[in-house]
């Protein structure tokens, strides 16, 4: 007969870094529910307070010299946390520097009681493993990564993620592969970076996605038919149903689960209760998905890894790449990042022979045309008079797509008379319309600008310096009297729509999915989002360009309205691969990422520089600052990827040496000094990005 465990080593659901470790408890006897996975309460050893957990492992004895507090309850016997689980949440936090109890609130949703114990008298009813209505609290063993045509085994897999490697390799162009040579590729194990074909397709059903979700369903089926569940991350919920509509066409269809920030609460909760069930599934959804609880993963896959919606904005802040990345290593699953243009970041995994660069399959792409109005007599012009004769052509036999760079009506605003921006009296926010006849008001307070005069002139007369969306389609409707206008955007975005002549106006991100394809696509305002201060302002353009240009019909055409040089050129050719190495090469030259990686540091001076001086050693320049901020101070640092293991150690030191260090009193009373405030985040999207 085994005797029962009577330890139980606790993972404390708490931000504070101090907490972020195993303590030990002891089971009581009238606990024998507690088993690897539940949620307990716990005392903590100060305060008497009582904190919520969840048992990470069972063991025989502790190392704890003194008196173990027994569990104060056992919440479930739900084991809601996989031991996979675990282990990539612990390595994701080491590796930002976080707490694993941040990356648990990503990957477990809040507890429904209603759900969950409906959940569990369903699994009790259909035979569970002894104790454990799921039968699944410990899952499979993690395979080992078959070796990839990049040479690289499970162990070796850690390059990208915490190794330094030089950026000097020069770029070779992606193969093109046919589909069984894809899913060949798929089924053995390998890690690529997949150009997906830029058109759009039917599925067997009839439905139509883009070929990029055609391609990940297939992948997804084809290792769910070897008995492997797939996990497939997308950037919103537009993109997930698209892949939802292709898995259905899928022998996979009846064992999908869809984990969506958009799902209710309990509908949340009943899907990840679905993937604890010990069966191969194809689990899909946004950046979260990544921490799922999979039955033997066969495949990890990542849509548009370029977008920034990957890009978690709470601590400990990982992006869904480098969670893909971590997890691949630790269950030797077949890595997939799909795209119709790579980021630079995948670009420089494939530099180090880490990915192998593939196209998935012939290139039918529609015609592009680049710089369509752009060095003639109608450069400036929004939509030159060339443009306007394709789109009038093209709305005789279909949709016609414009992407513009923002929504609403006039969202900036001018001097009349000199040209000035327009900007509130208040605030100095910029100043916009949000119809013909309202009153300018402020971007940000809202304040009516009633009496605006220009500071620079003096003058009174504000023009549109800027068109939105509603403006855009209400001159289109002008121009086309008897052609329905419609209007995508972030405040009423239109999934679909069917093949009938339309105009639809549409912000980058939001453009809708027409049958059979836009007959033509403009892509306008593209000289104004090259203006935005960002480090990836061109490789986003490349991005939004792409993935508007791949909702055009293979035989319709795509205009891209004054922009040139290199980056119109690489759009033309579909030389987003070359591209992104040539971008990859400047950021090498100049020490940007993603050739090496960058962390902040912020708070209070002192804290700040107390952090500062336990770095290690670095090179010359990799420390920029620390310079006045929002929360105090920063400081930048900049380091090789070898490097970063050691710093999130010696910061995450001196995290929580500021959370316990003992507080002086304030003079004249007994009241603890506030805490010095600070801060640590690799990765950070503000120099990042």
């Amino acid at each position: 007969m085994t005797v029962p465990a009577s330890v139980a080593r606790v993972v404390i659901d708490s931000p504070l870094p101090q907490l972020d470790r195993l303590l030990d408890y002891r089971i009581p006897d009238d606990m024998a529910g507690v088993r690897p996975g539940v949620r307990v309460r716990v005392p903590l050893r100060t305060g008497g307070r009582i904190a919520s957990g969840y048992v990470v492992d069972c063991v025989d004895s502790s190392d704890f010299s003194g008196t173990l507090a027994p569990i104060e309850q056992l919440v479930s016997s739900a084991p809601v946390l996989a031991p996979e689980v675990w282990r990539l949440a612990r390595a994701v936090a080491d590796r930002q520097a976080g707490t694993a109890s941040d990356v648990l609130r990503l990957a477990i949703p809040k507890r429904q009681v209603r759900v969950e114990k409906a959940w569990l008298s369903e699994r009790a009813a259909v035979g569970g493993v002894g104790d454990d209505p799921t039968g699944a609290a410990t899952g499979p063993e993690p395979r080992a990564t078959t070796p990839t045509a990049g040479g690289a085994g499970a162990d070796d897999s850690a390059a990208p993620v915490t190794d330094g490697a030089d950026v000097d390799v020069p770029p070779e162009g992606a193969a093109t592969a046919d589909h069984a040579e894809l899913m060949a590729a798929v089924r053995a194990g390998q890690r690529l970076a997949v150009s997906c074909t830029p058109v759009v397709e039917q599925t067997a059903t009839g439905e139509w996605v883009g070929s990029w979700a055609l391609t990940l369903a297939a992948a997804a089926a084809a290792v769910h038919a070897d008995g492997r569940s797939a996990l497939i991350a997308v950037p919103d919920h537009r993109d997930l149903d698209v892949l939802a509509t292709a898995l259905a066409a899928t022998p996979a269809a009846d064992h999908v689960v869809r984990l969506d920030a958009a799902q209710s609460g309990p509908e949340r909760y009943r899907a990840f209760l679905a993937t604890l069930e010990g069966r191969p599934l194809v689990i899909i959804g946004n950046r979260s998905v990544l921490y799922a609880a999979a039955v033997d993963p066969g495949l990890i896959a990542v849509w548009d890894d370029g977008d920034p919606l990957h890009r978690e904005p709470l601590a400990p802040g990982a992006h869904a790449r480098d969670v893909a990345l971590l997890r691949q290593r630790q269950q030797g699953a077949a890595l997939l990042f799909a795209h119709h243009t790579p980021s630079v970041d995948t670009q420089r995994l494939v530099e180090l022979r880490f990915l192998r660069a593939l196209r998935s399959g012939p290139d039918r792409r529609a015609r592009v045309v680049v710089g369509d109005g752009a060095g003639d007599e109608h450069r400036g012009q929004r939509i030159p008079p060339s443009a306007w004769r394709r789109a009038r052509a093209a709305i005789e036999t279909g949709p016609v797509l414009l992407q513009v760079a923002r929504p609403g009506y006039a969202p900036g605003l001018a001097c009349g008379d000199c040209g000035a921006p327009a900007r509130c009296t208040v605030c100095a926010g910029p100043l916009q319309l949000s119809s013909t006849e309202s009153t300018p008001s402020c971007a940000w307070c809202g304040a009516l600008a009633t009496d605006w005069h220009c500071p620079h002139c003096s003058g009174t007369h504000i023009r549109m310096s800027s068109r939105g969306t509603v403006r855009t389609a209400e001159e289109l409707g002008r121009a086309f009297p008897r052609t329905r206008v419609y209007v995508s955007d972030g405040e009423r975005p239109l999934p679909r729509l069917g093949d009938a002549p339309a105009l639809v106006v549409a912000t980058r991100g939001a453009e809708p999915l027409v049958d059979g394809g836009y007959r033509a696509v403009l892509l306008l305002d593209g000289e104004r989002m090259l203006q935005a201060e960002s480090l990836r302002i061109a490789e986003d353009a490349m991005r939004w360009w792409s993935n508007a240009a791949a909702l055009a019909a293979p035989d319709g055409e795509v205009v891209l309205v004054g922009v040139g040089g290199r980056l119109a050129a690489a759009f033309a050719t579909g030389a987003g691969d070359r591209f992104a190495a040539a971008e990859l090469a400047d950021r090498a030259e100049l020490h940007f990422p993603p050739a090496v990686r960058a962390l902040t540091i912020s708070g209070d001076a002192a804290p700040v520089e107390r952090a500062v001086e336990a770095l290690p050693p670095l090179p010359s320049g990799a420390v920029l600052g620390p310079m006045p901020d929002i929360e105090g101070m920063r400081v930048i640092v900049r380091f090789p990827y070898g490097a970063g293991d050691e710093l999130a150690a010696v910061l995450k030191a001196a995290l929580i040496r500021e959370a316990t260090a003992r507080r002086p009193a304030v003079p004249g009373t007994e009241r603890a000094r506030a805490r010095p405030k600070l801060r640590v985040r690799f990765d950070d999207p503000d120099v990042v990005a």
